[in-house]
């Protein structure tokens, strides 16, 4: 006669590891629910500061160039075009580079020993002060620009190349962890399937983490539009529009950093309206690649 095996019925969890899971549960979404208040609690103070300065000059604020306390002129144009093409130039250099690390840090075409050392070497360049950048751009950077290009000294170009340096580690380091975390069942079928090693990273593997790589990208973009220290002592904090890179230029953190400590009245509140527009362009940077990156994933 033929016995059947009866399956025991699956223990119960113990209260106590499920009084833990609950309180863990909470624990996150207080933590949360406050690191979001801390966020609206910010803006509205900025936003408060900010008021007599939107009263004053309204829209006409981000459409204006002149920046003269004396006279209570106040427009943040030329340190918004700073801001912004300061970190786009940074971010078309620093891509291509950092995806290029990523891919050659992921793929074993180092020994393991050699692989660990240069992504140690890679991820050290995040803990260097900004300042260490900074002085390392006016002292060897500019020079060295000034002998091969028409720089005369700080300008676009340099912040742009000093930018590059500092969010490269961002987007190689996230890079490379989307693309290890693709299942390397999807290498083999392609390999299987007659595609050499390139045409699987390049057709396969980088689709497969785009979501993780993007971002990355948008989060080393958001590190870079907020970067104050270094781009101060190399961008040459000139409030005017210049088209050539080889000029100075300004960003809003620089005009922060140069006029806040001895602002006051209405300059104070000027300078805290540029400071919202800053957060509203990071915020949409933010919202921007949490769209995407979203629908990347439902690809």
């Amino acid at each position: 006669m033929a016995t059947t095996t009866r399956k025991s019925p699956i223990a119960p969890r113990p209260a106590m590891e499920r009084n833990l899971d609950r309180s863990f549960y909470w624990t996150a979404k207080i933590l949360a629910f406050a690191i979001a208040a801390v966020l609206v609690w910010i803006t509205i103070q900025v936003a408060l500061q900010a008021l007599p300065a939107i009263q004053e000059f309204g829209l006409g604020f981000l459409t204006t160039s002149s920046w003269n306390p004396v006279k209570s002129e106040y427009g943040v144009l030329p340190a918004l075009y700073g801001t912004v093409v300061s970190s786009l130039i940074a971010l078309s250099i620093s891509v291509p580079i950092g995806l290029g690390v990523a891919i050659f840090l992921s793929e074993d075409y180092f020994p393991p020993a050699v692989q660990r050392i240069i992504v140690f070497l890679v991820e050290l360049l995040a803990a260097v002060p900004s300042v260490v950048y900074g002085l390392w751009g006016i002292f060897v950077l500019i020079p060295f620009l000034k002998n091969i290009s028409p720089l005369r000294g700080p300008g676009m170009l340099p912040a742009a190349l000093i930018l590059s340096v500092m969010i490269l580690p961002t987007i190689s380091a996230i890079s490379r962890d989307a693309i290890t975390n693709v299942p390397g069942g999807l290498r083999q079928a392609a390999v299987g399937l007659g595609a050499t090693r390139w045409e699987a990273i390049l057709q396969i593997v980088l689709p497969a983490a785009s979501s993780g790589i993007i971002g990355g990208i948008m989060l080393a973009l958001g590190r870079a539009l907020g970067e104050t220290m270094a781009v101060t002592m190399l961008i040459g904090n000139s409030n005017r529009i210049n088209p050539s890179v080889f000029e100075p230029s300004n960003t809003v953190s620089s005009l922060l950093a140069n006029q806040f400590a001895e602002a006051s009245g209405l300059q104070v509140s000027a300078l805290m309206y540029a400071a919202l527009m800053l957060f509203a362009i990071t915020l949409v940077v933010n919202v921007l690649a949490q769209v995407l990156v979203v629908k990347l994933q439902k690809i």
